[in-house]
């Protein structure tokens, strides 16, 4: 097991050989997501001249972004992220750059921008997922995997905001469908960038046997059952946020107060989340799963408190505090999804976390447009803090590692019928994806082979698929 006399900190994840690198041109690549949406929207508008056909649209982009987000995330993990990502960022800025030229002038027919906005959708790379996976590959324990992942989420929560602040700049000199060539530019440069990186190259394609399809472990079923629980807390999370998002504009609506206020208070849950994700990869102790129903069940709680604020002052304070633990709950689910995922999956593990988080998003939105016509507010904001403190009481699963030859080492295995805790085994398995890394803050490593195909494929051999 790995020693650091110096403890993990942010600036150490960064430091780890082509990290920073490779992290900031995984950003660049995912700032076209905090700008595609609102470009989008107002150039179908523009070009339509309707808000509900753009609004079908954008729609239909979403839909085939989302429920395919696993898909593409399996053509990574099969191929690589070289020869799958770079093609599909491509294809995807392609299609966008002819989604801005038929948005350019009015008068397009709406079948050709459904058909053209679907495509792009359908072909949008998991970036997020893949750089993910990279911490998971090249960081050498787990301590700093729980940095980079709340490092990760701080930095997507800002591109979000920074995105559409972007935008607004380009439509300001230059017509809407800019902001759509912007986009794809981001996300063309951004992952050319990343997939060029020596650590991105670490992420090597699963293992499959010899009729092509991925080798399996006799427990993959239990790997797949070890998603559970990250998957429907990241439902739940996107249920609760984007309940927040209607929520905060029904209650400055009733008190006549102006957009402004809502900006505000979704400011407050974006800096809540922010100053919570650093505080979680800081100073978080334990097994993620022992973290997780707490963290999501203080969202819940937070949120059902929220619908008692008096006024827009109180609000803020409480929509902060939810805030606080929207990140470090996400955190905690891509790392739990990541634990239990055998190394050539670890992409399609985490873009089903992040799948749900759409999908939770676009319910929570849908739901509570209904609900809130219909109920007090303070009622809805109740419903949406229930939902998380639903997820919270889903048990999670403990991993269970398989027996297996060590290879020419000649190590004594674990049975594979002993239950192991999720933090422990991968630290187990830290030895050996730091064979990919350099030497970090003079740490000792066990190596078990000096080529990370070698590597990959010894432990890819002893450990089941999810």
């Amino acid at each position: 097991m790995s020693t650091h006399p110096v403890r993990p900190s942010y600036a150490a994840v960064l430091r780890v050989p082509h990290a920073c690198r490779t992290f900031v041109a995984a950003l660049v690549g995912r700032l076209s997501y905090g700008t595609v949406s609102l470009a989008l929207m107002l150039s179908l508008t523009r070009s339509t001249g309707s808000y509900a056909v753009a609004g079908t649209l954008m729609a239909l982009f979403g839909a085939t972004s989302v429920l395919l987000s696993p898909y593409r995330a399996a053509l990574v993990d099969r191929h690589g992220p070289r020869r799958a990502l770079l093609p599909m960022a491509l294809l995807y800025a392609a299609l966008l750059c002819a989604l801005a030229a038929a948005c350019w002038r009015p008068g397009t027919p709406a079948a050709v921008l459904a058909v053209t906005a679907a495509a792009a959708g359908a072909v949008t790379p998991p970036l997020g997922p893949t750089m993910r996976a990279v911490w998971a590959e090249v960081l050498p324990d787990r301590a700093m995997v729980r940095r980079a992942y709340s490092l990760d989420s701080v930095a997507e929560e800002l591109l979000f905001v920074s995105g559409p602040l972007l935008v607004g700049l380009v439509v300001g000199v230059a017509p809407p469908a800019a902001g759509i060539v912007l986009s794809a530019l981001l996300v063309a440069v951004g992952t050319l960038g990343f997939v060029t990186s020596p650590a991105a190259g670490a992420l090597r394609p699963a293992v499959r046997d010899k009729a092509g399809a991925p080798a399996a472990g006799r427990h993959g079923t239990g790997r797949r059952r070890s998603l559970v629980q990250p998957v429907v807390v990241a439902a739940a999370v996107g249920v609760s946020v984007s309940a927040v998002d209607l929520l905060v504009v029904a209650f400055a609506g009733q008190r006549g107060l102006g957009g402004g206020t809502v900006a505000w208070l979704l400011a407050a849950l974006s800096a809540g989340s922010a100053v919570g994700g650093l505080l979680n990869g800081a100073v978080s102790r334990g097994s993620s799963r022992a973290r997780l129903p707490f963290l999501t069940a203080g969202l819940g709680l937070s949120l059902a408190a929220a619908g008692l604020a008096p006024g827009v002052g109180t609000l803020a304070v409480a929509v902060a505090c939810a805030g606080l633990f929207v990140a470090p709950a996400l955190t905690t689910a891509y790392l739990i999804a990541d634990e239990g995922a055998a190394p050539g999956f670890r992409t399609r593990a985490g873009a089903w976390c992040n799948t749900a988080v759409n999908a939770g998003g676009s319910a929570g939105a849908a739901t509570v447009g209904l609900l809130v016509e219909r109920l007090p507010l303070p009622v809805c904001f109740a419903v949406s803090g229930a939902v998380a403190v639903a997820a919270a009481l889903v048990p999670g699963r403990r991993r269970v590692r398989s027996a297996g030859a060590a290879g020419a080492a000649g190590e004594t295995a674990q049975s594979s019928s002993e239950p192991v805790s999720s933090e422990p085994s991968s630290e187990r398995e830290s030895s050996e994806r730091s064979a990919v890394t350099l030497p970090v803050r003079g740490s000792t490593r066990q190596s078990r082979s000096s080529s990370p195909e070698e590597r990959v494929s010894t432990s890819q051999a002893t450990s089941p698929s999810p």
